[in-house]
């Protein structure tokens, strides 16, 4: 097997079982792996450290399968893997519950493959070099644990382009496109993902415990979601009793489907509303007409996709926090979060404090936010909480 031998001390992030291998991290390269290969990846003594996948063209040289030196990386050890992963999420989600996340990549030891489900629709990334190895004999694999009607590929993400793999997305397995509108349940609601052209995998399967949160803290109150999108946090506090909701996207698209969500759970259209804009100016406008929420969403794009982005993208997280503080009311909520993976979540807390001070707001955090359970956090790989939110109450 080829073998990726890293410089003198250059092993202690593989010791405590990270499963990343930076290009600056190797010495040599002893064989001639190709894009996705499996090596064997050594100290400078020749010790050996882990399996991995390996990439030529990206930062991350390479991508632990595994730690151990007598497993085979191969079809059947893949099928096993993907077999756990599915049964962990069947041990720790509610059975009503369609929507799932299935594989979360390193999380679960397949490195760079996401696989969703949305009732009967299975949506599969592709986004590192060595799951685009093993493709066939994953989706093999896929096609035997998963009884679904549509198999979708969405490998059309930023990642995919750093592992030098150009985008793809289509049918998988044979199967039929999906449909626009597809259903599944998530805490008592009907909810649509849209796999083909929506964002991700079609939804934001990560924030369900907090769209439940919201739902929990609603009842009465006039609610303000920012960057709604399909409103999944809309639907949830209009279903938790809200007196007003008003969702804010730049998306038409969006928008419609977020009302056609109020829709199709009879949930009272007469206290929702919708308005489309750029959030950043029309929070501004809100805030010189006088208007005030009693709960404020704020669940923004990816500011930040790499470290030279952070200084920028913080400015706008506090902008955009600074402008949802100075509509509160006394006593009002805030949940606010970032997906921005490159941004230390210290360092959002300290953004979120700024925007209150600027905003002279005295504000406290009752509690902090990340994903689901769906979205595991492996201890020796916290990146994987690329989703950090904070909610805050106003005095």
């Amino acid at each position: 097997m080829p073998t990726l031998v890293l410089k003198p001390g250059r092993e202690k992030a593989l010791l405590r079982r990270h499963p990343w291998v930076f290009s600056g991290a190797v010495a040599r390269v002893r064989g001639n792996p190709g894009p996705g290969g499996t090596v064997t990846v050594v100290d400078a003594q020749g010790r050996f450290l882990a399996q991995a996948a390996y990439s030529p063209a990206s930062q991350i040289r390479a991508r632990v399968w595994t730690f151990r030196q007598d497993e085979v990386v191969g079809p059947a050890w893949l099928r096993a893997r993907l077999a756990r992963a599915i049964a962990r999420r069947e041990a720790v989600l509610p059975p009503g519950d369609t929507g799932r996340r299935l594989v979360f990549a390193e999380a679960d030891g397949l490195p760079g493959l996401i696989v969703d489900q949305y009732g009967d629709t299975v949506v599969v990334q592709f986004l590192s070099a060595g799951v685009e190895f093993w493709r066939a004999a994953i989706l093999d694999a896929l096609a035997d644990l998963l009884p679904a009607r549509h198999f979708y590929e969405r490998s059309d993400a930023e990642a995919r382009r750093l592992e030098g793999l150009p985008p793809r997305t289509g049918p998988l397995l044979d199967t039929p496109p999906p449909p626009s509108h597809v259903g599944f349940h998530e805490n008592g609601l009907l909810l649509e993902a849209d796999p083909r052209q929506g964002h991700k995998t079609g939804f934001y399967l990560d924030q369900r415990p907090n769209r439940a949160l919201v739902r929990r803290w609603a009842q009465g109150r006039r609610v303000l979601d920012v960057f709604a999108y399909t409103g999944g946090f809309s639907v949830n506090a209009l279903a938790g009793g809200a007196a007003q909701v008003l969702a804010l996207d730049a998306s038409a698209a969006a928008l419609a489907q977020a009302r056609r969500h109020v829709a199709l759970n009879a949930l009272p259209a007469e206290r929702f509303a919708t308005q489309q804009g750029d959030a950043f100016q029309a929070l501004r406008a809100m805030h010189h007409a006088g208007r005030t929420f009693d709960l404020i969403v704020l669940d923004p794009p990816k500011f930040a996709f790499r470290k030279e982005q952070v200084p920028r993208a913080a400015r706008g997280y506090k902008d955009i926090n600074r402008l949802a503080f100075l509509l509160l009311e006394p006593g009002g909520f805030l949940f606010t979060f970032s997906c921005s993976g490159v941004l230390p979540r210290d360092l959002f807390q300290k953004i979120v404090a700024d925007a209150a001070l600027d905003a002279g707001r005295e504000a406290r955090i009752l509690a902090d936010l990340g994903p689901g359970p769906d979205h595991p956090i492996p201890l020796a790989y916290p990146e994987a909480r690329y989703l950090k939110g904070l909610w805050v109450q106003v005095a």
